[in-house]
């Protein structure tokens, strides 16, 4: 079940202040109808385990928290195996925090302290505290979660090596090779009539764009005038300095591999063909990495200390999960339902994150990455 949810277990702790502006920034102006989860008797045990319980207010402070910081993830907060993930990730934390050394406690709480601040500062004042006050909760119950959390983090960073560094570094080096690259796209779906196009029909008028281009057309005007990619189109064609990582497989390698300020042969992706030029390239290097990525991938090494964990140990150490189960809604009622009128549309209503205004504006390029790139580095499990 743990493996279940582990990708959203990934947006839980590392990088974490990118991921819950996000996630908060999402939420402002929107009325939070899920109102704080109550528990009949809060002193009651819900979960015991090697050294330490769980009581209910516990879990509700946990339930509370996460609605605040993760607010699409509130729905499923209402399902029973998504509560027992969650109290097993409490449980989690809870051990491996009560077991940091005193100076993981200290720079974890320094950590969850920072981040607090930068997260705060992104989210207009008035409607911080009315996000507050839905969950009644307050900042020190958010800087407490954060610095738990944290603690955790920087205990196992203690055990990364420089060796093993450089060995995620190789593992993942797209994520740092950066490239800027005008295109002109040609869609497989006519963005006037909504009509597909045949695909020879499609690549006929990319190797028309090609050979405007190889007359010694203006690569910018072309694609102004010709590309059908929103993104993109206004801006020349251009993406700078951007991730090769964040690009779909077929337009990353010509990214990668195109000689410089070469027009390309049209670029087939699932979006349509791309024409394509790399003005410049910045290839990774380890040894010319920052500081601050540095610190990423230490991260992201101990992050992944604790999935081994949460995988293959913390079973071991929980004696009891007993939550009361979700009373079920009567058939035919309506309420607590998201999403009505979508059955039949492939349309489901209860996606509602911040990637919605980024899918379109990267079509054939960016925003590909089924996974969600920002959950790169961000691993509690």
């Amino acid at each position: 079940m743990l493996a279940k949810y582990k990708k959203v277990g990934k947006v839980l702790s590392v990088g974490m202040v990118a991921v819950l502006s996000l996630s908060l920034l999402a939420a402002c102006g929107k009325k939070e109808e899920a109102k704080a989860p109550e528990s009949t008797d809060k002193s009651a045990v819900v979960a015991t385990y090697d050294g330490g319980t769980i009581t209910a207010n516990e879990f509700d402070m946990e339930q509370r928290v996460m609605k605040f910081l993760y607010p699409e993830y509130a729905q499923m907060m209402e399902m029973d195996d998504f509560k027992e993930y969650l109290v097993k990730q409490e449980i989690a934390y809870e051990y491996l925090s009560g077991k940091a050394s005193e100076e993981a406690k200290t720079a974890g709480a320094k950590t969850a302290s920072e981040q607090f601040d930068k997260m705060k500062a992104s989210v207009k004042e008035e409607q911080w505290t009315e996000m507050l006050k839905t969950q009644k909760l307050t900042d020190q119950n958010i800087k407490d979660y954060m610095t738990r959390i944290m603690t955790v983090i920087k205990d196992k960073e203690t055990g990364v090596t420089e060796d093993a560094m450089k060995a995620e570094f190789e593992k993942n080096k797209d994520q740092y090779t950066t490239a800027s690259v005008r295109h002109v796209l040609i869609t497989f779906k006519d963005p006037k009539t909504q009509k597909d196009r045949k695909k020879e029909d499609t690549l006929k008028l990319a190797k028309e764009v090609k050979a405007k281009l190889d007359g010694g057309a203006d690569f910018a005007e072309i694609a102004k005038k010709y590309s059908e990619d929103p993104g993109s189109a206004e801006k020349g064609g251009l993406y700078e300095n951007t991730p090769v990582a964040n690009w779909v497989d077929s337009f990353k390698e010509a990214a990668k591999t195109l000689p410089l300020n070469k027009i390309s042969d049209p670029v087939e992706t699932e979006y349509g063909y791309h024409i394509m030029k790399v003005e410049s390239r910045t290839e990774a290097d380890y040894s010319k990495l920052t500081a601050e990525q540095k610190e990423t991938l230490k991260s992201q090494l101990a992050a992944a200390q604790i999935d081994t964990f949460m995988q293959k140990e913390l079973d071991k150490i929980i004696k009891e999960v007993k939550l009361p189960k979700t009373e079920k809604k009567e058939e035919g009622t309506t309420e607590g339902t998201t999403g009505t009128g979508t059955e039949g549309t492939k349309t489901d209503g209860s996606k509602t994150d911040s990637k919605g205004t980024d899918a379109k504006t990267d079509q054939g390029t960016t925003g590909t990455d089924k996974d969600a790139k920002t959950e790169e580095g961000t691993s509690s499990k």
